[in-house]
This record gives structure tokens, sequence and C-alpha cells, in this order.
């Protein structure tokens, strides 16, 4: 599962890359820096695995992750190939959800590729290619779906109503995340593999000063996005890379607190960014190792012991359940099972955001 960054160039992308992941994208002052898509791994920060690694004393503690891209700067006609068009849209296509940087900054220094500063304006850009690829893809398999519903087939029938009711919603300048559909046009729109259909975070790149409360340019994002259910998040990408420089722990908190802040704006990002994807995470803990696994949403607990090893799910006769609440509050296995606290649950048990989970299987 990854999330793709995207923006215009020199919104700050690579440096807000630079700072979730250990690998050092390139940073500079023109366009088209980052060519190749860098990806990160990023650790998901996650207090409860902290509060578990007190009680266990664990050999080693080891987070959840979550997959960055990096993707190359757009311009305006990327839809027909410019700039480094055709490749951006085939990267932004693989990742499953998109992490959208506007520039809310103002810096003489660094320069704009449409001479000025104006966020609502950069997003209509990003927008309109992203919806001019998409419209390409519809019209496209519209036509095959025509050809095949000649003979009969509802299934391409249905494909076909879908389109047009895609292409009017695209035509009208609308990305396709907004449109409201049944179930059954849901599955079917799954196959199209649309850009503007997945979901997105916007994160507003701006200087130390408006971290706390946000500026104008903001202000004029969050009006502009009001209609979209979508999440926005104020950051300064510089000032987070400032912080990354401090090796200190103690040293990072002061500058923090001098900010306004209670932890750098990275920490927020990457979580967001997490349930963007519509992930969640369970935990084992051992004297070996507690550890946060990742899994979707809605997830049962056969396909969650999957994620640790795949005999595990084939060969899944039940899981042990403990809600992470009980498990701080009572603090070992005996006092939990004394409690009644310990669960055993089946191949059907939904697994809920935190369950502290053991695996009983044969092969």
């Amino acid at each position: 599962m990854k999330c793709g960054i995207v923006g215009l160039p020199n919104v700050g992308k690579s440096t807000l890359f630079n700072c979730l992941s250990n690998a050092k994208a390139q940073s500079a002052n023109y366009p088209f820096c980052t060519i190749e898509p860098n990806i990160g791994s990023v650790s998901v920060p996650d207090p409860r695995l902290f509060e578990l690694e007190k009680i266990v004393n664990p050999e080693r503690v080891l987070p959840a992750v979550v997959e960055i891209v990096d993707i190359a700067g757009l311009v305006k006609g990327a839809s027909k190939g410019e700039g480094l068009g055709n490749k951006f849209l085939a990267n932004i296509r693989e990742t499953n959800a998109i992490i959208h940087v506007l520039r809310c900054f103002e810096d003489d220094n660094i320069t704009h590729v449409d001479g000025s500063i104006n966020p609502v304006r950069d997003k209509e850009t990003i927008d309109v290619e992203l919806q001019l690829k998409d419209l390409e893809t519809v019209e496209k398999r519209l036509e095959k779906a025509k050809k095949h519903s000649k003979g009969g087939n509802k299934e391409e029938k249905a494909i076909a109503e879908l389109c047009e009711k895609l292409i009017q919603h695209l035509e009208s300048g609308k990305n396709i995340r907004i449109l409201e559909l049944n179930d059954a046009e849901t599955d079917l729109l799954s196959e199209l593999q649309l850009i503007t259909s997945k979901p997105v975070l916007y994160v507003c790149n701006v200087d130390e000063s408006a971290v706390a409360n946000g500026n104008e340019h903001t202000k004029k994002v969050y009006e502009s996005v009001q209609d979209e259910d979508a999440e926005i998040l104020i950051l300064a990408a510089q000032t987070e890379a400032d912080i990354m420089e401090l090796e200190d722990y103690d040293d990072r908190q002061v500058f923090l607190e001098e900010i306004g802040l209670e932890e750098p704006g990275v920490n927020r990002l990457i979580r967001s960014a997490y349930s963007l994807l519509n992930l969640q995470t369970y935990f084992t803990a051992g004297v070996k190792e507690v550890r946060a696994w990742t899994i979707e949403k809605g997830w049962t607990a056969p396909q969650a012991a999957g994620v640790i090893h795949t005999d595990f799910e084939k060969g899944f006769i039940r899981a042990e359940v403990i809600k992470y609440n009980d498990y701080i509050q009572y603090k070992s296995e005996a006092k939990l099972r004394e409690a009644g606290k310990i669960s055993i649950e089946g191949k059907e048990y939904i697994v809920n955001d935190g369950d502290v989970m053991h695996f009983r299987f044969n092969v």
C-alpha cells in the first residue's frame, strides 16, 4: 500500500519526503529535480507500542510502516505528455492514495512555475490534468463496453452506463472521489483504476510563522475543498527539515514548543496517510518482540494472521484477543486471564484497531 506525494514543481514535496524517510531525495530550486519516484518505508508513530514495551520489556520493538512515494512535479499539459507528464501519471496510478502538497508560503528565492503564490490555482492545475487523464481512460473503456454490450453482455452494459455517468462528472470539472455511487457501481469503478477516485490528503506547506494557525493561503485552501470530504494538514516542510537535523530529543521538544507544536508535523502526516489508506494496526507482544502489524480495516482474524505468515491463515484455529486498554490496565497475561479479559475468537472475528493478538494454528 503506497501513498504518492504530488504537487507542482517547487512546492516542497522532496523536502517533505526527506523528512518522512531516511532516503534522501534531491531537493533543488528547479522543476523536475525528482525524475524517478523515490520510495521510502516510513515508520508509523504509535505511542501504544512504547506503553506495551514498558510492560513486556521485549528484545526489540517493531512499528508499522507505510510506503511513501515522491513523484516528479506535474505541470500543465501533463495529460498530453508535457514535461514528465506520462511518467508522472503512470507513477501516480500505481499508488493507493494521494498526498497533495500545496505551496502556501512566500519566498522570492524559490521560483514558482506560474510566477505567483496561489495554492487554489495550483490545486486546480493538477486536478484538471488528472481529470483529463481519467476522461481519456473512461472514454476508451466506454468504447469497448459499447462493442461488447451489443451481444447482450449485462456487465458490459452496466459498465457503459457507469462510464457515461463518469464522463459527465469529469467534464463538469469534478474529481471522481466526490461522485456518489451505489455498491454495484463502486465495484465496477475499481476496474478502471481512476486517479481522481483515490483518497486525498491536502498538505499546506507554510513558513514557520504560520505553522500553528495557518495563513490567508491556507484559509483559501480550506474554502476550496470543503465539498471534497478531504483532510487538510498544515505544516512547514523546511521547519520539519530543521527539526530532523536536531539529534537530541530534548532539543527537538524545545524547538517544537517555541513554534507552538506538541509533536513534529510529519508524525501527524504519517498517521493521516496510514488512515487514508484505510489501514489499522494490531499488536503481538512477547519477550522476543513487541510488534505492530498493518492490516486493512474490516479484516478477519485469519486474514490478520496471514500478514505474519501465510501458514497462520491456512491453518488458523483460533485467536486469543486482548483489548489494548485492558492490557495496559492489568499489565500481565496471567492477571488478564484471571479477570476474564482474554477472549477466544474464531474465523469470523473482525479485528479492531489496537487488539493484542495470539494465534493458534496447525499446518
